[in-house]
């Protein structure tokens, strides 16, 4: 449960730096095809699966990032 709400929050988040980027001129989201709501656009392998899987593994503080 907690991962589906992760991966809300996430898309939520990213999707709405790109709207204001996007609203300021900057289309670089939008080129990038990160103004969606969909979690796959906005998913890093590395920062957003491998380093924080890693971190849980090794009983450390998680953190990771997005696109």
């Amino acid at each position: 449960m907690a991962i589906v709400a992760l991966l809300i929050s996430v898309s939520w988040h990213e999707a709405a730096h790109g709207f204001v980027a996007f609203w300021l001129g900057d289309d670089t989201a939008q080129l990038s095809g990160r103004l969606t709501l969909n979690p796959l656009a906005h998913i890093d392998p590395i920062g957003s699966i491998l380093v924080p899987l890693i971190l849980l593994i090794s009983n450390l503080p998680v953190f990771g990032w997005a696109k």
